[in-house]
């Protein structure tokens, strides 16, 4: 099991033909990733080559999804075209859209996630490095060498960290790695994917890492402790940044108390969650809990 995305998906791949869109689809192949086709109006009606595979190139996402039955999006186009791309999948009301731009204005992913939301579109992103179920799916930027298929599902603001945990627990193996992006304003938020971890039967854990800024991890605490029955392990980004001044993502900002690190440590802990110090002690917290809920000899 995994969630949101499986073997069984369809994955287009807005701005395909250009350097990232082919560098990276490149290696989402590679992955496994059935890569169905790439959306690119003025390239519309030719076929890319990736070793042993052609892949259809379409002029706009519905016309991609009539062909090939999609239901995956990842977007890899310029910021300025980002909102337009998004806008794009919402209307052809594909089921997951993956936005991996970086830089786009904060109004404009206010505009895109929310007609998103209403349409029944899910975006991850923007400004993000996308998700990966090992063994079966990888949409966006997520190395796929990194981690096998396990029951540890995580959910993280930071895609370096991602990748961090995903190294330091690589013997262990994951269900679903999601990187939500640290911008002020993203799609998919730790609560949805708590849910969804929650639900899906062959997530044993769940590790959330969060950063400075806003209240995510806060409201994340508050739900893990009404809704969550498995074991979460968290890590907080940004113990020593200073007050007032954004460090890294858009929205890691600390403002007086506001989005400290300690404060989201707090809460977190506040809900049974076991925090880690560094990524190295969250690995270890995360081995500690495993082992206690293995069945005794075995």
């Amino acid at each position: 099991m995994a969630i949101y995305l499986t073997k069984e998906s369809r994955v287009l791949v807005q701005g395909m033909t250009g350097g990232e869109g082919m560098k990276h689809t490149r290696r989402m192949l590679a992955a496994g990733t059935n890569v169905v086709g790439g959306v690119n109006p003025r390239k519309a009606g030719r076929t890319v080559d990736f070793a042993d595979r052609a892949v259809p190139v379409f002029g706009t996402v519905a016309e991609g999804m009539a062909a090939t039955g999609a239901d995956v999006t990842v977007v890899f186009v310029p910021p300025a075209f980002a909102k337009a791309a998004a806008l794009e999948a919402a209307d052809a009301g594909i089921g997951l859209a993956v936005v991996i731009t970086e830089g786009i204005p904060v109004h404009d992913s206010v505009a895109f996630t929310s007609y998103a939301r209403a349409r029944g579109t899910r975006i991850i992103g923007p400004n993000c490095p996308g998700l990966i179920t090992p063994g079966q799916s990888n949409a966006g930027i997520v190395p796929a060498d990194i981690a096998r298929p396990g029951r540890i599902g995580l959910v993280s603001k930071s895609g370096t960290l991602t990748y961090q945990l995903m190294y330091e627990l690589r013997d262990i193996g994951f269900s679903t790695c999601v990187g939500i992006g640290g911008d002020p304003v993203v799609g998919t938020s730790h609560i949805d994917c708590l849910s969804a971890f929650q639900e899906d039967p062959d997530t044993a854990l769940v590790v959330l890492i969060g950063e400075i800024g806003g209240d995510a991890e806060e409201r994340a605490a508050a739900y893990i402790r009404e809704h969550v029955t498995k074991p979460v392990v968290g890590y907080i980004a940004g113990f020593t940044a200073p007050e007032g001044r954004t460090m890294g993502h858009a929205g890691a900002i600390v403002s007086g108390s506001a989005g400290t690190a300690r404060a989201k440590r707090e809460a977190l802990e506040a809900a049974g969650v076991r925090v880690g110090s560094t990524p190295t002690e969250t690995a270890r917290l995360v081995l500690e809990l495993l082992d206690a809920r293995q069945p005794e000899g075995s």
